[in-house]
């Protein structure tokens, strides 16, 4: 970092929150997916016009920038590819506002999500979007990615859920978009725009999102399965019946055998998959739905079906779910996490190919994720030591999105693109597709400040690359 640049800097944040330091910007190269980049600088900005006036410094010297919440992203999203200066958005943190009269939280994108949840239920609303990395990641994170989790199904993602943002423009200006009313159809939604953009069209400084009332009741079964395919019918047969579960997740036989080694549970080893079957609603409703649920299941080949009698044994169904994650990193070093969605239809199928894959490559390949919306989760446990078998994973990875997208489906459906998934971006939405983003990302970024390197492949990059 050139030494005036630095002086400015320090003009605009104290010192004590700029870090230099090999040590401490080490800390800032790396997220929950592959690869390392080492940043210049490290900043921890507190407000929205702090960051302004660094987005502004940014441009006059062409500085790329990297917003950057609890780096749970699994698409590299805050990776500093370019170098430049990452700006840590974790004590942005102080604003977490409840308007129950309007339905609202109104957050500052350092709060952590289980907070929001926390605060929303104890006013007796309802937050849905429920990331797994809740308990760490900031809402910031998730806005940008447009997270999503288990009750995404009947919920949505949480785009469905922003309804107005404080935003720092690529350019450095401060701009609101939405506000507080539901209904608002002034102008072009930049909200929708920019929740999900990754950071590269803007950094949110606050936000206002829509509650819902808690439901009153929710019941849930756990079904094992003889055959993973089996496990996919039952779920397209409980959606086709009429039936919208709140959520419905999915592990197969390498996940509850992960499961079990690292925290025993009492699932079934022999079971080739599970699925998790929630419904919430109405105390009288419920028990109807969950009877069908159960029915359907044991229809499409299920050997067992558990309905949890109360929330202990629900908290220990999904106790099981949640422990899927930790537990498959404890079968190898590197884990290569993706989420490409296909149609609810077209889950037996994408099994099917996922199913082939492994085979065909020789992988660690496991599948978990939330199958009631065809947003499964092929996870690839390898060692990236290994640079033979990490061949191996490129060619596997590029079949996974390729299944994907030629079953009518999208590269992503909660985790975005980041660095991973940016050479594939063409072959889903096209050239012409593809030419119309890099437009709205070239007029509001002209220097290209704002997380460079994200969603747009480079030049000549045709697929991802995981080896030196």
């Amino acid at each position: 970092m050139d030494k005036h640049v630095l002086e400015e800097i320090k003009q605009i944040v104290s010192e004590e929150r700029i870090f230099l330091d090999l040590a401490e910007r080490y800390s800032y190269s790396y997220d929950a997916s592959f690869g390392e980049y080492l940043p210049e600088i490290a900043i921890q900005p507190i407000s929205a016009e702090e960051i302004s006036q660094l987005v502004k410094l940014a441009n006059k010297y062409i500085i790329p920038v990297y917003p950057r919440g609890a780096a749970t992203s699994l698409s590299g999203g805050p990776l500093p590819v370019k170098g430049g200066m990452v700006l840590d958005m974790t004590r942005l943190n102080k604003k977490l506002m409840i308007d129950r009269e309007n339905l609202l939280a109104i957050v500052s994108p350092g709060v952590i999500t289980a907070d929001i949840h926390k605060k929303a239920e104890e006013a007796g609303l309802f937050y849905p979007p429920d990331p797994s990395s809740s308990n760490v990641s900031t809402i910031g994170g998730n806005l940008l990615e447009n997270s999503s989790g288990p009750k995404g199904l009947k919920y949505g993602t949480t785009k469905e859920y922003v309804i107005g943002l404080e935003v720092v423009t690529p350019t450095g200006e401060i701009i609101h978009t939405g506000g507080k009313t539901v209904k608002n159809v002034t102008g072009y939604d930049l909200t929708r725009l920019i929740v999900g953009s990754e950071g590269t069209l803007g950094i949110v400084t606050e936000a206002i999102l829509r509650l819902i009332p808690k439901p009153q009741a929710r019941k849930t079964l756990l079904a094992s399965f003889d055959r993973l395919v089996d496990s996919g019918h039952a779920i397209t047969n409980i959606l086709s019946a009429g039936v919208l579960p709140s959520a419905m997740e999915l592990m197969d036989n390498a996940c509850i055998r992960a499961v079990e080694n690292f925290s025993p549970s009492g699932l079934p080893l022999d079971a080739e998959a599970l699925i998790i079957v929630e419904v919430d609603g109405h105390p009288t409703a419920l028990e109807e739905e969950i009877k069908r649920c159960e029915f359907i299941c044991l229809q499409a080949g299920a050997t067992n079906v558990r309905v949890a009698q109360n929330e202990e044994e629900r908290m220990s169904i999904w106790k099981a779910r949640k422990m899927v994650s930790p537990a498959i990193t404890q079968i190898g070093p590197t884990k290569i996490s993706e989420d490409a969605t296909v149609p609810r239809s077209q889950i037996p199928a994408m099994m099917e190919r996922l199913k082939e894959i492994r085979e065909k490559y020789q992988l660690n390949l496991v599948v978990f994720g939330h199958a009631g919306d065809g947003n499964l989760h092929p996870n690839i446990i390898t060692d990236k030591r290994n640079i033979e078998e990490m061949k191996r994973v490129e060619d596997a990875v590029s079949e996974i999105f390729e299944a994907a997208v030629s079953l009518g489906g999208t590269l992503s459906g909660e985790h975005g693109i980041g660095t991973l998934k940016a050479p594939y971006m063409e072959m889903e939405l096209g050239k012409d597709g593809l030419m119309m983003m890099k437009k709205i990302k070239q007029a509001w970024d002209p220097h290209n400040i704002l997380n460079p390197g994200k969603i747009f492949p480079e030049h000549g990059q045709t697929k991802v690359v995981l080896t030196p």
